[in-house]
């Protein structure tokens, strides 16, 4: 199996074409024809997990966050640390990817993951994705219809949430007269022709459009078959950022607070309290996401679990909702079970490949507490 086997399995739960358009995602060094010997996941790149990945012997690094994420103007490998670490990939002929904020807005990502491990249920995303689909229409002989609709579903067309194969069809009559040069496959050419077909509808993101077209013109019967593409302003059900769920019973303020720390190994809560003393619908957004507290709060959630919050937000958001700042490596670390989960999945009876986790913290945060007789 290869790196670019591995990286297409990713890519089609969390793809590219979903991250932010400023996120530097995929291959950020390697040859992605390599063979897998085995793969070690983290959240980020140190020279930590760059030595346990020489040490235990893997050759491909998928990380969450980039290493490289601004343009590089140079590598001194003599000064910057950054340099040094992708030396030694390129040393070690070990291929490093990173699933940023692509893991961040999938389905069961970053945020999902982070939901689950609080223990809520009925998780959906807080804010879909917008704008990043097209519906496809296409007319078809009736007898054909099978045939192209599976060619469509195959390569990516009509996935609505957790279903796939989604279409709609209804009957009506085609009719066309090929020119002297045409190859008509139903009629003959020269003579004004009437025939059943079915408009078949089917939507499709916007980086599958592609494909799916070259599938449909594959599959059609139709020497120039007839189709129509709408740009859609609907929300997209399968992507979107930070996730909202319920918890079985509900909390009191500080029993939520409690169960977050305890849950995420927080050590350290930041937080300001909101309208009610009763918390049961909770939204949460692995990382950095300040940016969704008014949708959480006009989606009513009690509490807002995230990272990163500024003094500001936090004055904003005051008696609206118990608004939690958990850390952001404490925050995002749990996504990285899922993609072992999953990895595992694939590589299971194909191969020797092991899918190992980063054993240490690549958290860079420390925690000072006065109780304490030493500083870590």
């Amino acid at each position: 199996m290869t790196c670019k086997e591995v990286i297409k399995y990713l890519e089609d739960w969390a793809p590219k074409e979903i991250a932010w358009q400023n996120d530097n995602v995929g291959v950020q060094i390697g040859n992605t024809n390599r063979k897998v010997t085995s793969i070690l996941l983290s959240l980020e790149l140190t020279a930590d997990v760059a030595n346990q990945a020489i040490k235990k012997k893997c050759n491909l690094i998928i990380t969450h966050h980039p290493l490289i994420f601004h343009p590089i103007k140079k590598l001194d490998f003599t000064k910057d640390p950054n340099a040094q670490l992708i030396e030694k990939l390129i040393k070690n002929e070990i291929t490093l990817y990173s699933a940023h904020t692509n893991l961040d807005f999938t389905k069961h990502g970053v945020s999902f993951q982070l939901a689950k491990k609080l223990g809520l249920k009925n998780i959906t995303f807080l804010k879909n994705q917008k704008s990043n689909q097209y519906k496809l229409s296409v007319f078809i002989p009736a007898k054909h219809v099978e045939k192209v609709a599976a060619a469509l579903f195959n390569a990516g067309g009509g996935i609505i949430g957790e279903y796939s194969s989604c279409s709609f069809r209804s009957e009506g009559e085609g009719t066309f007269k090929g020119s002297s040069i045409s190859n008509p496959t139903i009629g003959i050419k020269g003579k004004y022709e009437n025939i059943k077909e079915i408009k078949f509808e089917v939507l499709v993101d916007s980086w599958k459009l592609n494909d799916v077209l070259s599938a449909l013109k594959a599959a059609h019967p139709y020497e120039e078959p007839a189709y129509d593409i709408y740009p859609l302003e609907n929300y997209n059900v399968n992507y979107g950022a930070g996730a909202i769920g319920n918890f079985e019973k509900s909390l009191s303020p500080a029993e939520t607070l409690a169960m977050v720390s305890k849950k995420l190994g927080a050590k350290n809560l930041r937080y300001i309290h909101g309208s009610t003393n009763r918390i049961k619908k909770v939204a949460v957004c692995g990382g950095s996401g300040s940016d969704l507290i008014d949708n959480a709060i006009s989606s009513g959630a009690d509490a807002l679990v995230t990272a990163d919050i500024k003094y500001h937000s936090f004055h904003s958001a005051k008696n609206k909702i118990l608004l939690i700042d958990a850390g952001h490596y404490e925050t995002e670390i749990h996504v990285i079970d899922e993609m072992q989960r999953r990895l595992s999945k694939l590589v299971k009876e194909k191969s020797n490949i092991k899918i190992l986790k980063f054993s240490g913290n690549t958290n860079p945060i420390n925690i000072y507490n006065k109780k304490r007789s030493h500083v870590n």
